[in-house]
């Protein structure tokens, strides 16, 4: 956990529950943080993940992850941020904003179909 020295924290609210999130460290996430307060309505896809347009494009970093993890925040292209509530394998391609710290009740609060997710520094 060494770069928890480096750590950047944001709260990410959902239904009135607030879980804490840490970014990392790196371009795509600093913009993101700049863009930061943010209210998103973030829409169901493939009942394991939600997702929304940011209003301007970031810097990517693509990689394929192989494994989506429970509570990852991703980007998909420049400018989708998608929030995961199951863990699943993905041929797709993405680049790392940060991930929840603790997602007990995550996919709860995000529950089915869409939802207002708000990002706050």
């Amino acid at each position: 956990m060494a770069s928890d020295q480096q750590a950047q924290k944001i709260t990410v609210t959902v239904n009135g529950k607030q879980f804490k999130a840490t970014l990392e460290n790196d371009a795509t996430s600093n913009a993101f943080k700049d863009m930061l307060p943010l209210t998103l309505n973030m829409t169901e896809l493939n009942a394991n993940e939600k997702f929304a347009e940011l209003p301007k494009p970031l810097p990517t970093n693509r990689y394929n992850p192989g494994t989506i993890e429970v509570g990852d925040i991703l980007l998909y292209g420049s400018s989708t941020i998608v929030l995961f509530y199951k863990k699943f394998d993905t041929p797709y391609s993405y680049t790392k904003i940060g991930k929840i710290d603790k997602v007990d009740g995550l996919e709860a609060a995000l529950g089915a179909g869409n939802v207002k997710v708000s990002f706050v520094k």
